[in-house]
């Protein structure tokens, strides 16, 4: 079920415009009222009216965020951008689109792929020598699952999977000291974000009836599905329905991100957890990435962070980094993404804390190779912070 094409509830009144980060860097770059509900209107009367301007979009969705009509600005201009934009560029974009391809070939020669990557990009991805799937099927970890009577299904995600098995676990350790066992899904496949952003329409399509298979069998089991990865979660609900027009209406209530589970399960009173006594003062910083504002669910990891013994939370204003996935890896973006990120790096900076958190792997790269500052996900925070199950 494809999400209504709205752009006639549009005012234009142009709030969008000034929530857009690109259009307060790119001079070029028309902002999101132009290109979404006033371009439609052309283009519905001739393609040729497509501006390639629309390939400059972050698909931040901040323009619907901030729309006092719920328009879906960043919904109209991916698909115009898909309808009507012209493919370049076709084998880098593939090789940053495949990354279950790139992750395979990835880990299996880190260390030459780590080699090139440290040069490409400082603090950017990097590659294990063994994918968090290798690690967890057949190990005791895996095997202690069973023990649980309450279990949840983990959609890890390409970057757990090939770049930060660490994080798997972790979140594996926060879940069963909760209480709850961890099971990974019948099949999972990338989530297809960047497939969806880079034109790659049938391979996410393929990608997207896998997962939703596997989706709706562990809802049937009752197992909800939860991710660690914001922008995984976040296509899962709803590029899948809003841009691909797939009906995810049965499962939406059984999705979550990490810590929007966590935190409801802790607000509950039905579980607890024990933070170890010796924790030491920390400054932390908090990046809300944008699809975590989008979903509305970026409090539930600010609520946890502040339950964390001996943490000091600042929250950086909201802010996008300029990643926006695949798009500041590619060169005709680099200077954009970095002039969209300024104010956040600049704030990074200013406070000078002891390590930024954030919720986003993509974010994570930016930030370490704006700033150098040490980035985590929230979960391995956690994970560093409670006792270990007996």
């Amino acid at each position: 079920m494809e999400r209504d094409n709205n752009f006639e509830q549009c005012l234009k009144c142009d709030i969008c415009s000034g929530y857009c980060p690109v259009a307060k860097v790119n001079p070029v770059f028309p902002g999101p009222k132009r290109l979404g509900p006033d371009g439609e209107r052309y283009r519905m009367m001739d393609a040729a009216f497509f501006d390639p301007a629309a390939n400059l979009c972050l698909n931040c969705k901040r323009c619907e965020v901030s729309c006092p009509s719920d328009v879906h600005i960043g919904d109209i201009i991916l698909k115009a951008k898909l309808k009507y934009g012209r493919k370049s560029h076709v084998l880098r974009n593939a090789a940053l689109s495949y990354t279950d391809t790139m992750g395979f070939l990835g880990t299996h020669f880190s260390p030459m792929a780590n080699a090139v990557a440290s040069l490409m990009f400082k603090g950017g991805p990097r590659y294990a020598s063994r994918t968090f799937e290798r690690q967890f099927i057949g190990s005791e970890t895996a095997a202690r699952q069973s023990c649980f009577d309450h279990k949840v299904s983990f959609f890890h995600g390409c970057y757990v999977n090939y770049n930060n098995p660490s994080l798997g676990m972790d979140f594996v350790k926060v879940m069963n000291a909760l209480g709850i066992g961890v099971q990974l899904l019948d099949d999972e496949s990338c989530c297809g974000i960047a497939l969806i952003s880079n034109g790659f329409v049938q391979k996410a399509r393929k990608n997207a009836e896998k997962n939703i298979a596997s989706v709706r069998t562990s809802v049937e089991k009752g197992m909800p599905v939860i991710s660690t990865s914001t922008t995984c979660m976040f296509t899962l609900r709803n590029e899948y329905q809003n841009v691909l027009g797939y009906d995810m209406s049965a499962f939406s209530d059984s999705m979550y991100t990490a810590t929007k589970y966590i935190f409801e399960l802790l607000d509950s009173s039905a579980v607890s957890l024990h933070f170890r006594k010796d924790l030491p003062k920390i400054r932390v910083a908090y990046h809300m990435p944008c699809h975590l504002e989008k979903l509305g669910w970026g409090l539930y990891t600010v609520a946890l962070l502040r339950m964390i013994p001996g943490v000091e939370l600042t929250v950086l204003d909201s802010n996008c980094c300029g990643v926006a996935g695949t798009y500041g890896f590619k060169s005709e973006n680099k200077q954009t993404s970095r002039n969209v990120g300024k104010p956040l790096f600049d704030q990074i900076r200013s406070i000078g804390a002891d390590l930024v958190v954030t919720d986003c792997e993509t974010c994570r790269w930016q930030i370490e190779m704006n700033t150098g500052a040490r980035v985590a996900h929230p979960i391995s925070l956690l994970a560093q912070s409670i006792e270990t199950l007996k």
